[in-house]
């Protein structure tokens, strides 16, 4: 089993990697990205301003090649894509962003952080000197020519580091303007707390309603129960949350629970005690809506496994001995029956991502459903990346830990 699971470790590292090509070379090739945004916006304000001043307003209003050949260095689009993946693991240097500025030789220059810097050529080669002072060499600066579009060049002084998902680096938002992982850490809480809820209620309802089904299989109870679960089913989750929240959370309603967020705006001035009330009663509606649609597949599992091993021989072989019903099911049957249920245990970790756009949307809370479509939408490189990689790992590890789990609760299992 050791040798196994050795190799499904290994195996998942090429995988990961490959899902993240796929995923970067896509998001990276795809039209309307964050530099092109850019571009517009300065065109849009460009034209503002003729208009203003009374020009023709086209929008044709151009770009300095200067400021075009800064934006392409902040969004790494003057280099390869290839250079511009491996600079997103963080196995290639990339320039830092407060320690790369154009300069001219023997011209004093700020370079941030109360230093000068003064760049001299020495033959072929550069050097950079503290303007201050003795003017010492600083050898962790590097200096390179920059082509614009007007064909002329810049020589740029920078210091470089290796900052990539694999260093613990997920970049700056292009729209918050603020480390991914803040962003995430700030709505993590919200979605663990969905998931662990919604975990916990689905598998405790559908498991009991599975077994009730398959022991009163064909009864006005299982029919009624199936009719039930498949109409819930087919309902979306942020549709059903709609009506809820027209039910009993407006006036035209039974108006008893909040009609947004996750807590009150009072929250932090709550005791303990009221705190906790306060977030289950916002928590009702929005995890109906998020459990809802796992009932059926569930429930219906645990149904189907529980017969199928009630009519197998061993089964039978116990009610010929004499044996109590109670018993052969919950000893011998339910024993068999679990394991379907128990392969997918090891997808538990995903719960610390639970989230929902549409729900998000219709509860008016900020979770990781709102915060990954918007950063699709809006071309959030380094936030669509983050999510890609925690999925993508989540994914590989739950595959792992499902079949180790599988392996223990099923000795019939045998990896070789």
């Amino acid at each position: 089993m050791l040798q196994y699971f050795i190799r499904r470790i290994l195996l998942a590292i090429p995988t990961f990697f490959g899902c993240t090509v796929i995923v970067f070379s896509i998001v990276q090739l795809a039209p309307g990205g964050p530099l092109e945004q850019q571009i517009q916006q300065l065109k849009a304000a460009g034209a503002m301003g003729e208009g203003g001043g009374g020009g023709n307003g086209t929008g044709d209003a151009l770009i300095p090649p200067t400021a075009m050949a800064e934006l392409e260095r902040y969004y790494q689009f003057d280099k390869p894509l290839w250079q511009r993946y491996l600079i997103w693991l963080g196995l290639w240097e990339r320039p830092m962003p407060s320690a790369d500025v154009p300069v001219t030789l023997n011209t004093a220059r700020k370079a941030g952080g109360g230093l000068e810097i003064i760049v001299a050529q020495t033959g072929s080669n550069y050097e950079v000197r503290n303007a201050n002072g003795n003017h010492e060499l600083l050898t962790d600066w590097k200096v390179e020519s920059q082509d614009m579009k007007d064909g002329k060049s810049q020589l740029r002084a920078f210091k470089t580091e290796f900052a990539g998902i694999l260093t613990g680096y997920f970049g700056m938002s292009n729209r918050y303007q603020e480390p991914v992982m803040d962003l995430v850490a700030a709505r993590l809480p919200i979605s663990m707390q969905f998931g662990l809820i919604s975990l916990i209620l689905t598998y405790v309802i559908c498991v009991y309603l599975g077994i009730q089904k398959a022991l009163r299989h064909g009864s006005k109870f299982d029919v009624v129960s199936s009719a039930a679960i498949f109409v819930a089913y087919s309902v979306p989750g942020w549709a059903l949350g709609a009506v809820l929240l027209v039910l009993f959370a407006t006036e035209s309603g039974f108006n008893l629970l909040p009609l947004r967020g996750f807590q009150s705006l009072d929250y932090a001035d709550l005791e303990m005690g009221s705190k906790i009330m306060d977030r289950a009663v916002h928590f009702i509606l929005p995890t109906i809506a998020y459990t809802i649609g796992g009932f059926a597949t569930l429930t219906m599992l645990m149904k189907n496994s529980l017969l199928d091993n009630l009519s197998q021989d061993y089964v039978r072989t116990a009610f010929a001995k004499g044996l109590k019903e109670k018993r052969v099911i919950w000893l011998h049957a339910m024993r068999n029956s679990i394991i379907p249920i128990a392969s997918r245990f090891g997808y538990i970790i995903s719960v610390f991502l639970a989230a929902s756009y549409l729900i998000e949307i219709v509860f008016s809370i900020e979770g990781l459903g709102k915060l990954s479509f918007n950063a699709i939408l809006q071309r959030d490189y380094p936030v669509v990346f983050s999510f890609t990689v925690i999925n993508v790992a989540i994914i590989l590890v739950g595959s792992i830990l499902s079949d180790f789990i599988l392996a223990l609760v099923d000795p019939r299992i045998k990896f070789k």
